[in-house]
């Protein structure tokens, strides 16, 4: 296959402490990613990019890989995702692997499922690319700005238009992505241009920044995981 999966996970977190590890409806967060790649059994190895000692020991614990530590350059609050890809390409063609695909995989995104890899897989044999979205609530174009304590539509002739004739628009859930690495160096990008959308309801994700969004994904785990017993019995 020659795909490896990278979870890439620094220590620091400002918004949440420790918020790569922290505990999430009984396990540390970074374990849900680790445990849907190795059971998606897409990738020949399952990788954790960290420059935390603690960080590496418990994705070792829950079956990945940490075969080095990130460098500081790689994780410095400049450096993008496109840079940590890039030093662990670089790190494993100098131990002698090289990779034609990879997936990364967000530390703190619990709803991933070996399930959702395998559907993302699916249709990555025909594009460049993959990445899971959601779509918008409401049309983007009814957006406003508030200037000088008064709404202002951003778009004046949009906001007057009816939603059932506004294109639905989709959002990054910021879960995983997968990609080529060809492409990837070739658009200096995660995201080429031929790149295919796994569309997410909004129950299947949530982006966590805030100790309320972690509240909010709690809530929408546990009542994931109702409804898939459900459906089950």
């Amino acid at each position: 296959m020659n795909i490896i999966a990278i979870i890439p996970a620094r220590g620091g977190s400002k918004r949440i402490p420790r918020k790569n590890i922290k505990n999430f409806m009984g396990y540390p967060i970074i374990s849900y990613g680790i445990k849907a790649a190795i059971e998606s059994k897409l990738f020949d190895r399952v990788m954790v990019s960290t420059d935390d000692a603690e960080i590496a020991a418990i994705a070792q614990k829950y079956g990945a890989e940490v075969p080095f530590l990130r460098s500081k350059k790689a994780s410095d609050d400049n450096a993008t995702t496109f840079d940590v890809i890039d030093e662990v390409m670089r790190q494993y063609k100098k131990q002698g692997e090289e990779f034609t695909k990879f997936c990364c995989i967000y530390p703190c995104a619990p709803f991933v499922t070996a399930k959702m890899l395998g559907k993302a897989n699916i249709l990555f044999n025909d594009y460049d690319a993959v990445m899971p979205v959601c779509k918008y609530p409401a049309p983007v174009e009814w957006a406003m700005n508030i200037e000088k304590s008064c709404l202002r539509p951003v778009d004046r002739v949009a906001k007057n238009m009816r939603s059932q004739d506004i294109a639905e628009k989709y959002y990054d859930v910021g879960m995983f992505y997968f990609c080529k690495t060809r492409a990837m160096y070739q658009f200096n990008s995660l995201i080429p241009n031929s790149t295919a959308a796994l569309v997410l309801r909004e129950d299947e994700c949530q982006d966590i920044d805030t100790a309320l969004d972690w509240r909010h994904a709690e809530l929408k785990y546990k009542a994931l995981q109702n409804i898939e017993c459900d459906m089950v019995l």
